[in-house]
């Protein structure tokens, strides 16, 4: 299949954006200003199919071109973990996707098929198509961050796609990097925790690094690079490796660092050595930075503790945050109050929360 001309001069992307608005759809014009979405689950049944659902029910697919996939599996009737019922994946004429070819043959739509890729996942070789009638489909495409970003590229290189939609995985925020998307959705509710106020301060938490700021220009310029390994940076702006130490290793030393302005982590982020540079007097004033927010796993006590005492936290990558959406029910059945929990949960994250099944509006 030959690649379709975008339309107009190299800029159309932007030029669409400006001449074609979703009225009176929450969040769907903020994710038009990006070229990339991840929609993320903080636990199973938190209604991350129905937010996927629901944007992909209005994107303007006539007008822009758009593709979408999962990391994980999505599309399934019925749960294969907690056997509760799940809202299908319908896809509308013209959109293109990615899914394995066990999943392909099972399509319930018309569709070109593109490419069949060397890649491959427990359910085969993952399979690009765009459709060409409306219809139900399962999604389960590329595996990996690194096989999602490479099916991204080919996209907007091969068919100068305008918006990449990604279905991410429980447990699999991999998929929600910066380095991956642009934008992203966090979906959350009763199943992540049946107690209201442990379910806002939880879910404010994951928020709160998500939205962790920028580290400097000079910091970015001399970090990005680095992917392995625990770095710092002096008063005099001198780059230092803390030989094979990761924020994992039992033995931390930081002796000599007591002209340290910056301490990076490249790798994972965890409680025992966020504890451990809040209580070392020398590394008080310390600027702690991370790739980006999916590489920090500390508990909501231990990140407090390290603010409070005064301690900053930053980041090499961000992708924006456009909205939460929450699910009030339970698979067990427990429903909090769908008003009660949104407006909590705003109030706490600063930013509009939405119970899409209960605010459901029909495409214009």
């Amino acid at each position: 299949m030959s690649p379709l001309d975008c339309e107009g001069a190299p800029g159309c992307l932007h030029s669409r954006q400006r001449n074609h608005r979703v009225q009176g759809v929450p969040f769907i014009n903020d994710i038009l200003r990006y070229d990339s979405l991840s929609i993320v689950g903080l636990e199973k049944n938190t209604g991350k199919t129905e937010c996927l659902k629901y944007v992909l029910d209005r994107l303007p697919v006539n007008s822009r071109r758009i593709a979408v996939t999962s990391i994980g599996i999505d599309g399934e009737t019925v749960d294969q973990v907690t056997r509760t019922q799940k809202p299908e994946i319908v896809l509308r004429e013209g959109t293109y996707f990615a899914t394995s070819e066990a999943h392909y043959r099972q399509r319930r739509l018309v569709s070109e098929l593109i490419d069949v890729s060397d890649e491959s996942t427990s359910l085969g070789r993952v399979v690009t198509a765009q459709a060409r009638t409306g219809g139900k489909i399962l999604l389960s495409g590329p595996s990996s961050a690194t096989g999602l970003r490479r099916w991204m590229g080919e996209m907007r290189q091969r068919f100068n796609i305008d918006l990449v939609v990604i279905d991410g995985a429980l447990s699999r925020m991999s998929s929600a990097s910066p380095a991956v998307s642009q934008s992203m959705i966090l979906a959350t509710g009763a199943a992540y925790s049946a107690n209201l106020n442990t379910l806002v301060s939880k879910t404010a938490h994951v928020v709160d690094l998500i939205n962790l700021d920028l580290t400097g220009e000079r910091n970015l310029e001399m970090l990005t690079p680095l992917e392995k390994g625990l770095w710092f940076i002096d008063k005099d702006g001198a780059l230092t490796s803390l030989d094979t130490m990761t924020s994992l290793s039992r033995d931390i030393h930081f002796e000599g660092m007591d002209n340290c302005e910056t301490l990076y982590v490249a790798g994972a982020l965890v409680d025992g050595f966020l504890e451990k540079v809040r209580k070392n007097r020398q590394l008080k004033q310390v600027e702690l930075v991370v790739r980006d927010f999916t590489k920090i796993f500390v508990t909501p006590q231990q990140f407090r503790l390290f603010i409070k005492a005064g301690g900053r936290v930053r980041v090499l990558q961000k992708s924006k945050l456009i909205a939460v959406t929450v699910n009030p029910t339970s698979p067990s059945g427990y429903v909090l109050d769908s008003d009660t929990l949104c407006g909590r949960l705003s109030e706490a994250i600063g930013l509009p929360v939405y119970d899409l099944l209960k605010n459901n509006q029909q495409c214009n």
